[in-house]
């Protein structure tokens, strides 16, 4: 089999900061921050390396950026607490793996793909979860490095709306904190990763799409990968990206007719997000629904592209 031109897109969240209020500095950074996870992983594609790999690579760089919530710029709960998610999806034989309410690695989607590789599991979560990190010899990181000023001071305005009788619509990107990659290598593997801190001010103990298989992650070599973000209750409640899946596989759909099909009909329902994807021919697809969704991508054209609204650059 001939090697073909891989492929690699990203996010780093939908429902962003609104446009009014970004400063162009501010922008610029949020663009250098996807920017260097697009990079990280797509070095890992131009060597050869697997799809798998690559999307961890993107998303250890974006869990490592205080910018985005995930890892190092995981938000808080109502308690003061941080809980991470994260999965990874191999689309060759739909090996899966993921965790749920963990604090302590540096690299959630680094347990997500442990639990894949050295366990017969899917998914594990809470202090399960949490001992198998410490005992698989991961890297744990001291919880000052997940503390960061901005992310207390998003939960203290959030629980001040919350007193004061507000339901906090009027700012989707409360609620769309999540990074994700999907990837197609020269081989013609694909694979998904994503990660989250959840929504600020969640109740501890809740659990989002980001690590259930076939809602925020999923990938199979016949169709496509997808990373999703946004309202996770509602991407849940669709099983969006087995949907997606579902329309190509069975309906004989493209990944440019599903991802944006379904993606649209969840909007009425509250389902405000987006998300990213892949297919087995190297197509792209970008759909969200909300104000703008940080993104980042290297198309068959081997260029590379970051947006956070219309802004491609």
């Amino acid at each position: 089999m001939s090697e073909i031109p891989p492929v690699l897109a990203l996010h780093g969240g939908a429902g962003t900061i609104r446009r009014a209020v970004v400063t162009p500095d501010r922008a610029r950074a949020y663009h250098a921050g996807l920017r260097a996870a697009l990079e990280a992983g797509h070095a890992v594609l131009r060597a050869g390396g697997a799809a798998l790999d690559a999307v961890c690579a993107a998303v250890m760089a974006l869990e490592d950026d205080p910018q985005f919530n995930a890892g190092r710029g995981a938000v808080y709960t109502s308690d003061r607490t941080q809980e991470m998610d994260a999965a990874v999806m191999v689309g060759a034989d739909r090996r899966c793996g993921a965790v749920a309410g963990i604090f302590g690695p540096r690299h959630p989607v680094l347990a997500a793909r442990a639990v894949m590789e050295t366990t017969e599991h899917v998914l594990l979560t809470g202090e399960g979860a949490r001992a198998f990190c410490r005992d698989s010899g991961l890297e744990m990181a001291d919880p000052t490095w997940f503390a960061t000023d901005a992310r207390l001071a998003a939960l203290d305005d959030e629980l001040a709306r919350r007193a004061a009788g507000l339901s906090g619509d009027d700012d989707p990107a409360r609620r769309h904190g999540t990074v994700g990659a999907v990837a197609l290598d020269a081989h013609g593997h694909l694979a998904a990763a994503t990660s989250t801190g959840g929504m600020t001010g969640k109740r501890p103990g809740r659990v989002g799409d980001s690590p259930l298989i076939g809602a925020g992650t999923w990938a199979d070599d016949r169709t496509c990968a997808i990373s999703a973000t946004g309202h996770g209750e509602i991407f849940v409640r669709w099983a969006v990206g087995h949907e997606i899946d579902a329309r190509m596989r069975l309906l004989g759909q493209s990944l440019e007719e599903a991802a944006p099909a379904v993606v649209a009909e969840i909007a009425p329902f509250g389902g405000s997000g987006g998300l990213v994807a892949v297919d087995a021919t190297g197509a792209v697809s970008l759909p969200y629904n909300s104000e703008g969704m940080y993104r980042a991508w290297i198309g068959r054209d081997g260029v590379a592209h970051s947006a956070i609204w219309d802004d491609v650059r």
